[in-house]
């Protein structure tokens, strides 16, 4: 038993002793270890970059939409009778071309009228202030005598023409239009072909008187029988105006086919016209003797200050009648406000448009912008006159164009929640792919500078308000405070000091 225990203790020492040993050893090499560590060169593990000065590049990306850089609907002013649309779908049309017109010959009639008193208005100021010779009163005789040989013309060419607007062109649509005239068609309008057919049974007592005062036509006479056939113009401009209502709602018969109705129209609607032309020729003949004696009467009574005075207010008088016919005239005509091409016409002849309704449609041609919104954290940035590069979706991101900002709207405007604000870019180059409507990505430069320092962002530490990187210099890395200033597209960031050429910023330690 003493011998058991005796051998049971002289293994455990040898156990005990084993142990010490390993735990030596153990020891030894974790001393080793950090020896190596601490005495190793560090320096083979930093990574470091030298700086120098180079581009700096800053830009935002952003997406919009292609539009026309112009683009407009138009309307006629006022209602009424569409006479000629002179354009279709795709035309490209010049600024000021004539798209679409009402009937206005009443109104063209006006504006002759109107500009040949203005022209007599001109020709007298000018007279007035060259003042009066022996020479120049018989050559104003003269021209009275000529004014009313021209009148006496025009008031036999007015009978002729109107003779022939309802007796050669108007009575075709009649059965005995002279003595008991009855429509040979049909209306939905029973009341309108009751009142043509007795507005024509008055014109012919009216034909006769009118034919007998022109037989005995001299310049005792001239100006009653002036003032009758100006009446009697006016009474068959409005009877063919009625016939021409009355048309557009007649109704073919047995008799009356169609076709046939086709060409009543048509020469109803030259009847008048030709009607219409002798009323503003006949007033034009009246002005033009009128202002023949004025002026004869001013030559011969001598001219004075106030005389020349009332005349050039005279002058400013037609210019204002001259100006008001003539925005009354424009009311019924849609012209191109701009050079472009047309998308769209609604506008048919024979239809009534109403007013300020939109019948045709113009965008810019060649010329094209980007509508795009900028969200507010990057619109501080943006300026107008900023350059872009832009691809479209339609030709993929290797085709590029270049544009440039031209306005940044002052207000935003909420879009899915995000505060942004409307910009426009133009496309520097007219270029025929692009279409209105295209997607567009746009890349925006915002900043772009040459010498600048910059360094990775990711190795920028902030302490507090202050910046700093770490520096190489000879086997140590040192803490460098530098001031930092915008960011770059390619996560870099401007170093405005702190750092010089050549120095070489630790990247990893």
């Amino acid at each position: 038993m003493h011998n058991r225990i005796s051998s049971i203790a002289s293994v455990s020492k040898q156990i005990l002793r084993s142990k010490a040993v390993v735990a030596t050893l153990l020891s030894l090499v974790v001393i080793v270890l950090a020896y190596a560590y601490f005495s190793s060169d560090k320096s083979d593990q930093t990574e470091t970059l030298v700086v120098h000065p180079g581009q700096f590049v800053q830009q935002i990306s952003v997406s919009g939409t292609v539009k026309a850089a112009q683009d407009v609907d138009l309307a006629f002013s006022q209602g009424g009778r569409i006479n000629r649309v002179s354009v279709s779908v795709g035309n490209y049309v010049n600024e000021g071309q004539v798209l679409a017109e009402l009937e206005n010959g009443d109104i063209r009639a006006q504006v002759l009228q109107k500009e040949a008193a203005l022209e007599n208005a001109k020709a007298k100021l000018a007279t007035l202030q060259a003042g009066s010779r022996p020479e120049e009163i018989a050559q104003a005789q003269a021209a009275v005598t000529q004014s009313q040989t021209a009148l006496m013309n025009a008031l036999n060419t007015a009978y002729t023409v109107a003779d022939d607007a309802v007796h050669n062109k108007t009575d075709e649509i009649y059965s005995n239009p002279r003595t008991n005239p009855q429509i040979n068609f049909s209306s939905s309008n029973s009341q309108a072909l009751t009142n043509v057919a007795a507005t024509r049974s008055s014109l012919e007592s009216m034909f006769a008187s009118w034919q007998k005062s022109l037989l005995g036509l001299s310049l005792i006479n001239l100006s009653d029988v002036t003032a009758t056939t100006q009446q009697n113009l006016t009474s068959v401009s409005q009877y063919l105006g009625a016939v021409n209502s009355l048309l557009n709602t007649a109704l073919p018969n047995a008799s009356v086919s169609q076709t046939t109705l086709n060409t009543y129209t048509t020469d109803a609607g030259v009847a008048r016209s030709n009607v219409n032309s002798t009323i503003a020729s006949a007033a034009s003949a009246v002005s033009a003797l009128d202002a023949a004696n004025r002026t004869l009467t001013l030559k011969q009574a001598g001219t004075t200050q106030t005389d020349i005075d009332a005349q050039a207010a005279q002058v400013k008088a037609a210019l204002a009648d001259l100006a008001n016919i003539q925005a009354q005239l424009q009311k019924t005509i849609i012209a191109a406000p701009f050079t472009g091409l047309v998308t769209k016409v609604d506008a048919k002849v024979g239809e009534t448009a109403g007013a300020n309704t939109a019948l045709i449609s113009l965008i810019s041609a060649g010329t094209y912008e980007i509508e795009s919104y900028i969200p507010e954290i990057n619109v501080a940035s943006v300026r107008v006159g900023n350059t872009a590069v832009v691809t479209l979706d339609a030709y993929g991101e290797t085709v590029p164009f270049n544009a440039k900002v031209i306005s940044i709207d002052p207000a935003s405007q909420v879009r899915d929640g995000v505060s942004t604000y409307r910009a426009l870019l133009q496309f520097i180059n007219n270029d025929s792919r692009i279409r209105a409507g295209m997607t567009a990505n746009v890349v925006i430069t915002t900043d772009a500078r040459s010498g600048v320092i910059s360094v990775p962002q990711k190795i920028v530490q902030v302490d507090g308000e202050t910046s700093h990187v770490y520096v190489r210099e000879g086997n140590k890395d040192v803490k460098r405070t530098v001031v930092t200033g915008k960011s770059s597209s390619v996560g870099g960031v401007e170093i405005v000091s702190g750092l010089k050429d050549g120095d070489a910023v630790v990247l990893t330690q």
